[in-house]
C-alpha cells in the first residue's frame, strides 16, 4: 500500500492512493492511523471519500511524529567525502516535528544562512511501539518507507561538534510524499536508487543496498536507547553529492528547484524561496 497524510479543507486526512484517487482512511493523519494494532487491515478495507491525486496537496506524512531520529555516516562513500573513518555504531541525531514539510512544499532559505544543502533519505516509519526490539520485532515495527530531504545548515551545523544546531531549522525538511508497506518495495531491507536533482543536475546517486547500518538494525539499536512508537521517523542518511562535500562548495539558493526521489517511494520536489 502507499498511505499518505493530505491537507484539506477540513484539515488533515489519512488516504491510501488507489489508482488515481486518495481514498481516506478515517484518521487525521497517518500517526492516528498507526497507532491501531490492526492499522494495516483497516487501511486496505477503508472506503471512505476519495480525492484526485493531482489535486493533492501533501503533508508531511506524520505530521507530529513523537520523535524523529536520524542517522548520519551511514553511506560508504559520504563517509569518506566527509573524510571520516567508517562508524562502528550508527551516529544519531535528532529532529523535531516543526521541521518537517509536505512533499511539495518551498522551502524557505533561512536568511541567517549561505550554506543550505540538501540530503536525500531513505525514511523509516514505526508502526508499532517497541522497546529493545530483537531483530523480527524490529522488523515486525516497520510500518514502510518514504523520502526524507534532511536540508542541512551547515555553517551552523559545524559551528561545534554536535550537529544538532544545523539541523533543526524550521519547516526545512521535506518528507513524502508516500509511506510505502515493505512488500511493495522488496521487504525491509530494500534495494531502492536514491538520488538528488538540483535545477536538472543531478547531484546525488546511491542506492539504500549500500546501507551500513540497515533499517531493522537501526530499529533495534533505536529502540534499546528509547521506546520507538507508532509514526515515528529514522532517516537513515544520505550519500555522497552533497553540496558542501564539492569543490568548491555548492550551496541551494532561492528560486533554484530541489527534487529528491527514490525508486518505488516517490519524490519530494521542492522550491527554494528567500525568507
Amino acid at each position: 500500500m502507499k498511505l499518505a497524510t493530505i491537507r484539506t479543507a477540513d484539515g488533515t486526512r489519512a488516504v491510501r492512493l488507489d489508482g488515481g484517487l486518495l481514498v481516506d482512511l478515517g484518521y487525521a493523519d497517518l500517526g492516528e492511523l498507526f497507532a491501531e494494532a490492526d492499522w494495516q487491515d483497516r487501511a486496505a478495507a477503508a472506503s471512505g471519500p476519495a480525492y484526485p491525486v493531482e489535486d493533492a496537496d501533501f503533508a508531511p506524512v506524520v505530521p507530529n511524529p513523537s520523535k524523529v531520529v536520524c542517522v548520519g555516516h551511514n553511506y560508504t562513500n559520504h563517509i569518506k567525502e566527509m573524510g571520516r573513518d567508517l562508524p562502528s555504531h550508527p551516529t544519531l541525531f535528532p529532529k523535531f516535528a516543526d521541521t518537517l514539510l509536505g512533499a511539495n512544499d518551498d522551502i524557505v532559505k533561512p536568511a541567517e544562512t549561505d550554506a543550505l544543502d540538501w540530503e536525500v533519505e531513505l525514511a523509516v516509519v514505526i508502526g508499532r511501539q517497541v522497546r529493545r526490539a530483537d531483530e523480527q520485532q524490529a522488523a515486525d515495527a516497520i510500518a514502510g518507507f518514504t523520502v526524507m530531504n534532511d536540508i542541512s545548515v551547515r555553517d551552523w551545523q559545524f559551528r561545534t561538534i554536535e550537529w544538532t544546531q544545523g539541523k533543526i531549522w524550521e519547516a526545512t525538511t521535506p518528507v513524502g510524499p508516500y509511506v510505502v508497506t515493505p512488500d511493495e518495495v522488496g521487504g525491509v531491507r530494500p534495494a531502492l536508487e536514491v538520488r538528488t536533482v538540483v535545477d536538472g543536475q543531478v547531484m546525488q546517486r546511491d542506492d539504500t543496498g549500500t546501507l551500513l547500518f540497515d533499517p531493522v538494525f537501526l530499529v533495534q539499536y533505536i529502540s534499546t536507547v528509547i521506546t520507538l512508537r507508532p509514526g515515528d521517523i529514522i532517516a537513515t542518511g544520505t550519500p555522497a553529492g552533497v553540496g558542501n562535500a564539492r569543490e568548491p562548495k555548492v550551496f541551494l539558493l532561492p528560486g533554484q528547484s530541489v527534487v529528491t526521489e527514490i525508486t518505488g517511494l516517490g519524490t519530494c520536489a521542492n522550491k527554494v524561496v528567500g525568507a
